[in-house]
């Protein structure tokens, strides 16, 4: 039978217990299912408890009579352990973080003193098993140092806190997520979906890089892009190209503060050298963002003209004239057809489009990228040969952000009130793709209008029947009123366009 004195030490412990397994339940969510299976364990291990007080299965004059009540004696500990533990360290030191691992200590060394308490309480002679003891846990140590050393190093990692589980660290070159820390290993896992055991003995001899956490704060990691670029321009040129390119990314995961920047990082046998350094705020996406952010580099390049050199070997048949010929007459092709689809350059002659077409810059820009941003200067307008780009109007405040007023397909057009008329930016425009533009300035149009004035009168009504949309998208205006503003615009858009390229009257 089970002691008086014994069951109701068990239940005053397991009252307490039960106690602080509500209190942790209420304040962590997360570990309510946990508690509550716990104390239904408690629960049972009393009940049995109480039955073996009640009656005697086995005869007490045998061994073996203890053991029922010193396994339900196991199970009520056990309970009454898993729960002060999980009161401690997650809810009364809940601000301090406290590790997993010192958790799992506190559970082995509080097994150890019940294992201890019980033997004395049932007269086992605690000095003999002290001695042999020691002789046996000495020829384990010995015989298995590198688990000890893994050990005790998973303890020293979770103790100092040298890293948390979803924390990014880089090791040896190997860069991952640390999603597990056990007594043994760390786990890492990685952007391809591989998990690396790594022991923690070698933990503690190599140099851990935590990336993205300062002391508790979550910060952005730093990742620089390298790309070189010919000799033909000056780093102060490119310098300028792509910083100016940086401060107009809108790439999703690159911090807006701290600002990407460029630098001029060294001189090669075929190229200078540069670096732009950007702040990943998720680090698990550092693969994708980091072709994002090549991508958009490259696009800035190619808007001004400027090569990135590589090493080529190749064997033309022709002569590199006769290529030049060939391609420089496919373009030029391309782009006449390219202004023959657009009505905006309808009234033009074939003569005028084919010399309009030789003043088209090729400007690609990547996805994301702004064309141009609602009030900045201008007088040149794009042409989208292909792919997508938004229009957009910003909002009076800036917390109204931007409301998209259309979205444009190749072949189109945007920007045109910068060219006809020299006003700032209406609108922003925003590439939903890789995008090729060709764009074209004022100088390389003012030829042709001063050669023919009467273009303003066509070329206005194009542009007002453009606008007088974007106002019924914003206003939602009738079709009889946007006509009546169409018109409206169309003539004082020709009064600008005179003024503007100093037509006479």
């Amino acid at each position: 039978m089970v002691e008086t004195i014994t069951l109701q030490e068990a239940l005053g412990f397991s009252a307490v217990a039960l106690l602080l397994g509500l209190i942790t339940a209420r304040f962590r969510p997360d570990l309510r299912r946990a508690q509550i299976v716990t104390m239904f364990v408690i629960v049972l291990g009393l009940g049995a408890l109480a039955l073996l007080s009640r009656f005697q299965f086995i005869p007490p004059h045998l061994a073996i009579a203890v053991i029922p009540r010193e396994i339900c004696l196991l199970i009520v500990a056990l309970g009454n352990f898993r729960i002060w533990i999980a009161f401690l360290g997650n809810v009364l030191l809940a601000r301090r973080a406290v590790p997993r691992i010192l958790s799992e200590v506190s559970m082995f060394i509080s097994l150890a003193v019940y294992a201890l308490f019980r033997m004395d309480a049932l007269g086992v002679n605690l000095t003999a098993i002290t001695v042999s003891s020691t002789v046996v846990l000495g020829a384990i140590g010995f015989a298995a140092q590198a688990t000890l050393n893994n050990l005790l190093g998973g303890v020293s990692l979770q103790l100092d806190n040298t890293y948390r589980i979803g924390d990014w660290i880089e090791v040896d070159g190997l860069t991952g997520e640390v999603v597990s820390i056990r007594w043994r290993y760390t786990a890492l896992a990685t952007v391809t979906n591989v998990t690396i055991i790594i022991p923690n003995g070698e933990l503690m001899k190599s140099k851990v890089t935590l990336l993205g956490r300062r002391g508790d704060e979550r910060v952005p990691w730093r990742r620089p892009i390298e790309f070189g670029v010919g000799y033909e321009w000056t780093p102060g040129q490119v310098l300028t190209v792509v910083s100016s390119a940086l401060e107009r990314f809108e790439i999703p995961l690159v911090a807006a503060k701290p600002l990407a920047h460029c630098v001029c990082a060294g001189f090669e046998s075929s190229a200078i050298r540069y670096v732009v350094y950007y702040w990943l705020t998720d680090l698990k996406a550092y693969l994708e963002t980091d072709s994002r952010v090549r991508v958009h580099v490259y696009a800035a390049l190619g808007r001004a003209g400027m090569e990135i050199p590589i090493s080529r070997s190749d064997l033309y048949l022709h002569s590199a004239r006769t290529m030049a010929a060939t391609m420089g007459a496919n373009e030029q092709k391309s782009r006449v057809e390219l202004l023959r689809s657009l009505e905006l350059f309808a009234p033009l002659t074939d003569d005028e489009t084919h010399a309009l077409a030789t003043q088209l810059t090729p400007t690609p820009f990547a996805p994301s990228d702004i064309a141009t941003r609602q009030g900045e200067p201008s007088d040149s307008l794009y042409i989208l040969a292909r792919g997508e780009v938004a229009i957009f109007r910003d909002g009076e405040h800036p917390k109204q952000g931007r409301k998209l007023l259309a979205k444009l397909t190749a072949p189109a057009f945007f920007g045109e009130m910068g060219l006809l008329t020299g006003q700032a930016r209406t609108a922003t425009i925003v590439a939903e793709s890789e995008a090729l533009c060709y764009r074209l300035d004022k100088r390389g149009f003012e030829a042709i209008i001063q050669a023919r004035p009467e273009l303003a009168e066509a070329m206005s009504r194009t542009v007002a029947t453009r606008q007088a949309a974007n106002d019924a998208t914003l206003a939602s205006l009738s079709a009889e009123a946007r006509a009546q503003a169409t018109g409206t615009r169309a003539s004082e858009l020709v009064r600008r366009i005179r003024q503007f390229f100093g037509l006479n009257a």
